[in-house]
């Protein structure tokens, strides 16, 4: 079918009551460019009274109601033909009618799906269409969600014979040194009333657009009964799609005459065993892997092409070659890049099944469309060689139940009916798989004798539950490990290819003697349990890899990452921040892209980083009782600049691979300190701050390794601007991001001098977002003027078409700055 974007001519407006709209109040609609989120745009309201989970969750935006119009004309020559409209995603409860006609709905917010929408159509002279979506949010899930049409929209046109949407799948089952076999399985349908009979001519093409293998098959197509056409290429001396070398190829299959589908897909194979754990070309790969949100910063939920190509880059910058989209399925257009750059996907179904989180999510509607929203994942992923793994929920509660691990079968089989070159997994968390007997458990537990304090984790069932809260990560491990556990998921987990594991190390080494044939990945683990984690995932073959929370930060469930001190009004850690917080706090990455301290340890603990790396807790905290969850870091920024605290006690964290890492101030030693694997890769210096130079060197036996320096901001502050790319293309989907920070004349970043940051765009392009990772901010994504966190702040200017972008960033004390993006 012939594909065209149908982004354009879009506007919105909130919901209205149509006998409200009759006694005259009226919401005028306005022009929105698709992809939209609705939600951002909105105003925070400070929450009247105590502050709760629900609203946190949501990170503080109201729900709401939306509505969506467009009126387009369908030429004459398109009749008789089938017509489709194309939602690569609508959060939530979309309603689709076509000239006032109910066509279709989809209440899942991250499933692609299509509307028949031919019947409804007017063509030629007898006038314009008119298509209005209508969505809905309203807390429905545990995150930010942002609401409306916020991922692509195209409309399909194809003749009554025809390729069907998604109809061509390719799969490798045979891979040597010498040839791959290609299998491309194409779904013919037949509209018409007439038996037909056409050529399918199929063309393999490399990365160069050679052409690498071909054949011919002849289909007959009855009416009303798809066909499928099986082919068996072979591709000599294939290049193989690996994470180091992610060679794709293309399949395009024609029917003569009548319709033409080009799909990518790359050349792997997978095999999976406890002893050597995952292999991708027969090479044993462990899953350095991150976690993710769907939402895009500063863009909210928008999912553009280059914010989702930009995101999956970044992460693998940063050492990470998974990805886990949490918790629903990944858009199309990260697939694609994670293709491109050889990033490996888990990808998610849903966060609920029966049972629901919130009073309004996803539970409400699963019975009846999990077939249905499974079916478009599977089809959404099928070519895309990056997926090696679905997950069909994640801390899903039923898990611990044996009707729940009948669902759990109903949803695996179901995928592997769709897919069965890939594995299946369940991200079960269980403590909540047990959640309605834990008192149960915690008397077992009070009946015991207090665990030794540096017993096995494993046996730490005796533990008093009461002790386990002071640390979340210590109350998930024990109860995950406890017996009760172990019993009540093992149908759950059998049901499996892989048994994916929320906060549950303690079962690593457990289930290794219990569960011989069981293959563990942790698909949820606490960010600052890295060390120790993936010691246990290099240590054991069945162990497959980890996946941190998070891998870049997000909108919603606000706080949970913060640091926190304690004092008598806040004896111990709170786990919902107050208004105005907005973010988690918990990523590797920020909401702007910029790599906090977690991600360079991290990349230390990976073994990918010989140099060591610098961070100075925030002075102004010094002395007291730290006191963040198990998914806050320590509370450091990667800066010598703290104006006011001259004199003043600091202490210094550094990181390193190595025997002993040494810090200078100013030249002046304050000696070496063991750092390195058996001191969790870290080491900290007492000093009082002196503006000026501090020096980080790494040794081991006695050499050095590597070093780094973080130097004082001096003297005038300057404000500078740099673009991502100084030229971007016109599609819609190209993005133009530009860092603004305040430097000294050096260049050295001055982490203490915020200040407000205005902007002017003109030309080929529109400001899309302008914001910081501050995680407390009130200010808005969509204004002109944002306040630097850290001495950073992004914009993201957008194309409107060819020619150039010219942005003009001013700010207090410091001289303009201009910046010109080419627009091709």
């Amino acid at each position: 079918m012939i594909r065209t974007s149908f982004n354009d001519g879009w506007h919105s407006r909130p919901k209205v009551n149509p006998f409200a709209e009759l006694s005259g109040a009226k919401i005028p609609y306005r022009p929105v460019a698709l992809p939209h989120d609705a939600m951002i745009a909105q105003d925070r309201p400070a929450p009247d009274g105590e502050v709760t989970m629900e609203g946190g969750a949501g990170a503080y935006f109201p729900g709401g109601t939306y509505e969506y119009r467009k009126t387009f004309t369908v030429p004459e020559e398109h009749r008789g033909r089938r017509i489709l409209i194309e939602f690569e995603g609508v959060h939530r409860d979309a309603v689709v009618h076509i000239n006032g006609d109910y066509a279709g709905q989809r209440p899942f917010g991250y499933s692609h799906f299509r509307i028949d929408a031919d019947r409804f159509l007017r063509y030629g002279d007898d006038g314009d269409n008119e298509i209005r979506v209508e969505a809905r949010a309203h807390r429905d899930s545990r995150w930010y969600t942002g609401a409306g049409i916020y991922r692509d929209t195209w409309m399909l046109v194809g003749e009554l014979v025809r390729i069907a949407p998604d109809g061509v799948r390719v799969t490798t089952p045979d891979i040597d040194g010498e040839r791959a076999v290609v299998e491309v399985a194409t779904e013919v349908e037949n509209d018409s009333i007439a038996i037909r009979t056409v050529d399918v001519v199929t063309e393999i093409r490399d990365g160069g657009g050679n052409v690498v293998a071909s054949d011919v098959s002849k289909v007959t197509v009855l009416p009303g009964e798809p066909a499928t056409v099986r082919q068996r290429l072979y591709v000599r001396d294939p290049l193989l799609w690996g994470t180091n070398t992610p060679a794709l190829h293309t399949a395009t299959v024609n029917l003569k005459d009548l319709d033409t589908e080009t799909v990518t897909f790359g050349i792997r194979s997978l095999r999976l065993d406890p002893v050597h754990g995952l292999r991708i070309n027969g090479e044993t790969v462990k899953l350095r892997g991150a976690c993710v949100h769907h939402d895009n910063g500063v863009l909210g939920a928008a999912t553009f092409p280059r914010a989702e190509e930009r995101r999956v880059h970044l992460l693998k910058d940063a050492g990470f070659n998974a990805l886990r989209m949490s918790h629903n399925p990944m858009s199309k257009a990260m697939l694609d890049a994670c293709d491109r750059l050889g990033m490996l996907v888990m990808d998610e179904t849903f966060d609920v099944w029966t049972s629901g989180k919130s009073e309004f999510d996803y539970s409400l509607n699963f019975p009846e469309w999990w077939e249905r929203d499974v079916e478009a994942m599977v089809a959404k992923d099928f070519n895309h060689p990056s997926v090696i793994m679905y997950s069909i929920g994640n801390e899903i509660p039923e898990t611990g139940s044996p009707s729940g691990a009948a669902w759990g079968r109903r949803l695996a089989e179901k995928v592997r009916s769709l897919d069965s070159t890939r594995y299946v997994t369940n991200a079960v968390n269980g403590m909540l798989s047990v959640m309605s007997e834990l008192g149960r458990l915690a008397q077992q537990a009070q009946e015991k004798k207090a665990a030794e304090a540096g017993a096995d984790a494993a046996g730490t069932e005796g533990r008093g539950i009461n002790s386990l809260m002071t640390d979340a990560g210590d109350m998930m491990n024990a109860i995950s490990a406890s017996s009760l556990v172990t019993e009540k998921t093992a149908e759950s987990f059998a049901v499996l290819d892989v048994a994916g594991m929320n906060y549950a190390e303690a079962r690593y080494a457990l289930d290794r003697e219990l569960f011989p044939n069981r293959i563990i990945v942790g698909t949820e683990t606490f960010p600052t349990r890295i060390d120790g984690n993936w010691r246990l995932v290099e240590e054991h073959g069945h162990v497959i890899g980890d996946f941190t929370w998070t891998g870049w930060d997000y909108l919603g469930e606000v706080g949970i990452g913060r640091p926190q001190y304690l004092s008598p009004q806040t004896p111990r850690p709170v786990h919902t921040a107050p208004y105005p917080y907005l973010l988690a706090g918990c990523g590797d990455l920020d909401i702007t892209g910029h790599r906090r301290p977690a991600s360079y340890y991290r990349e230390i603990v990976f073994g990918l980083r010989t140099v060591p790396y610098v961070v100075v807790r925030r002075p102004e905290h010094h002395g007291k009782a730290y006191a963040g969850s198990p998914w806050a870091w320590s509370d450091t920024v990667a800066t010598w600049t703290w104006p006011g605290f001259e004199g003043e006690p600091v202490t210094i964290e550094v990181y390193g691979d190595a025997d002993e890492a040494e810090l200078l101030v100013n030249g002046v030693s304050l000696g070496r300190q063991p750092v390195g694997p058996q001191h969790r890769f870290r080491t900290e210096f007492e000093t009082s701050y002196e503006p000026g130079e501090l020096l980080a060197i790494a040794y081991r036996d006695g050499v050095e390794t590597g070093r780094t320096t973080l130097m004082s901001a001096t003297g005038p502050l300057y404000l500078r601007a740099e673009s991502d790319r100084p030229v971007i293309t016109a599609n819609g989907g190209d993005l133009a991001y530009v860092s603004l920070t305040l430097t000294d004349p050096d260049g050295t970043l001055n982490t203490a001098a915020d200040r407000g940051v205005r902007l002017e765009v003109t030309g080929a392009g529109v400001l899309l977002g302008f914001g910081s990772a501050d995680p407390a901010s009130e200010e808005r994504f969509d204004a002109t003027e944002r306040r630097t966190y850290e001495g950073r702040v992004l914009a993201v200017l957008r194309p409107t078409g060819p020619g150039e972008i010219h942005l003009t960033a001013s700010a207090p004390e410091c001289a303009p700055v201009d910046v010109v993006v080419t627009v091709e």
